[in-house]
């Protein structure tokens, strides 16, 4: 059976390359660090209260807290040299010196996610408000985390809200807190369980903060029998480990559209890509928003978790275990036989399934699907977290085929044993053909997760990694295409209970 038509929407999101944030600008040699700011002191007060006046004329309607941002980035270079005490006028003129727009969409704007609103209220009967998270990247394609917010109508309508052209990244919590059990497993699966670790983790709490870490480890260099190489390596990697685990937080005042997730540690500081959101509730009934992503550090590429409850405050947690790796991996909302699932693709080509205890460690991948149709020859992967349905765990795939082209396919698992693949799509979803084949990278059309509502499917997907667009499927098409393929379903070996 062939599968079932996906019906096109007007919901077109381009990039705009209007939407701007405003980032550090800082040299790295400090002689030229130096000469820019010994040129800002020879000016008089006067010239600086003009500077000052058409730098606001130019740029206040462009962002949020403008001021608050010069002020900001002034006092990342004042640490770097020594300075005598500033008018604020000048600070602020110093501040602008060391800035810089970034067009964080002027690339791309593709990768979309979607998953159910924490706020339900105000919304018409039958319908549903969404978040939408995209992948946005500009100069240098360096990506971040975009929110659109919207609404799909009881009638299969999807509206998008209005998005500002005012944008803003979050404030960094200065002192977040650490799980001491966490960083201890994180320690040993990178071989620095030794003496010098041991003695840093018993003088900390179960919890404690970035402070009282760094205190710590201050006293720990000074001792005796904490001397060498390797108590730097382990010291180093600790304070490593701590950046990479962040908490950042948007002003309440911001809209969702206006909030934008700028790599903040050095795994990430080429890019965060292809979020995969996912609203997953406890058997207790507690639910949060989790979203894996792949940090980009230029050389590598390292899964990484993201968490909030309200998608203004975020946590960002490193993934641990031998199976932490590569992209694509993509949690279940719900736990199954009592553990957390995930699906995962470790050898850049196979679909795999893992099952753990722990949100924040996965290891023992067993084997899901491998790519068995021509237009998945190269690789198969996910589109999303899979989408409990009555018939089954839905899960969207990606096929990567002749000249490398993307298409978006699905599969149906059982819902007590997810390890059992009931059917497959022979054929794609979703073909890059026509106007959806053109763009930054062509022949690709591609969805980080999407979500039913009132019977439909509605998908929202990438054309060639440079806009995105929303397609709606009736569901019970869909599955029905799925079980009547149950005989060609891809191989499967693993078990739930793995």
């Amino acid at each position: 059976m062939n599968p079932p038509e996906v019906l096109s929407t007007e919901v077109v999101l381009s990039p705009d390359p209007r939407r701007v944030l405003l980032l550090p600008f800082i040299p790295s040699n400090i002689r030229l660090l130096q000469n820019m700011v010994d040129r800002a002191l020879a000016l008089s007060e006067e010239d600086v209260m003009k500077q000052l006046t058409l730098l606001r004329k130019d740029f206040l309607a462009r962002h949020l807290d403008l001021e608050a941002c010069w002020l900001r980035h002034f006092q990342m270079i004042r640490h770097m040299i020594e300075l005598a005490p500033l008018s604020p006028d000048r600070e602020l003129f110093m501040g602008a010196l060391f800035s810089s727009e970034y067009a964080l969409e002027s690339a791309a704007l593709f990768n979309p996610c979607m998953v159910p609103h924490p706020d339900q209220t105000r919304v018409g009967k039958g319908d549903l408000r969404f978040v939408m998270s995209l992948r946005a990247t500009g100069e240098g394609h360096i990506s971040s985390i975009e929110f659109r917010s919207g609404v799909i109508h009881h009638d299969g309508r999807v509206a998008i809200d209005e998005a500002p052209q005012q944008i803003t990244v979050p404030e960094v919590k200065e002192n977040p807190t650490y799980c001491k059990g966490v960083f201890e497993l994180k320690l040993m699966e990178m071989g620095f369980e030794n003496f010098c670790s041991q003695i840093i983790m018993t003088s900390l709490g179960e919890e404690f903060t970035h402070a009282q870490l760094a205190a710590v480890l201050q006293e720990t260099v000074k001792r005796e029998d904490c001397q060498g190489r390797e108590v730097e390596q382990t010291i180093e990697c600790i304070e490593w480990l701590a950046r990479s685990n962040y908490e950042v937080h948007f002003k309440p005042v911001t809209t969702l559209s206006q909030r934008v997730i700028f790599p903040v540690s050095p795994n990430e500081c080429k890019g965060i890509e292809d979020a995969r959101f996912v609203k997953l509730t406890e058997e207790n009934g507690d639910s949060c928003y989790y979203a894996t992503y792949t940090a980009y550090n230029g050389l590598a590429i390292l899964p990484q978790l993201i968490e909030t409850p309200d998608f203004e405050n975020f946590r960002v947690l490193t993934l641990n275990g031998q199976a932490a790796q590569n992209k694509g991996m993509a949690l279940f909302p719900r736990r199954v036989a009592g553990r957390y699932m995930m699906i995962s693709r470790q050898d850049d080509e196979n679909l795999f399934l893992m099952a753990s205890d722990n949100l924040h460690f996965w290891n023992d991948p067993r084997p899901l699907a491998t790519p068995d149709f021509p237009w998945q020859f190269v690789k198969i992967g996910n589109c999303g977290s899979p989408i409990e349905t009555e018939a089954g765990w839905l899960l969207l795939t990606h096929g990567v085929g002749p000249m490398r082209r993307y298409c978006i396919g699905a599969m149906l698992l059982d819902l007590q044993n997810p390890a059992k693949v009931i059917g497959v799509l022979k054929e794609p979803l979703l073909e890059p053909i026509g106007e959806k084949r053109e763009g930054y990278v062509p022949n690709v059309v591609y969805s980080c997760g999407g979500l039913v509502h009132n019977g439909r499917l509605i998908i929202p997907y990438a054309l060639s990694d440079t806009r995105s667009t929303i397609g709606t499927i009736n569901l019970d098409h869909l599955l029905a295409a799925l079980i009547s393929n149950a005989d060609s379903k891809a191989p499967s070996t693993a078990t739930a209970e793995n």
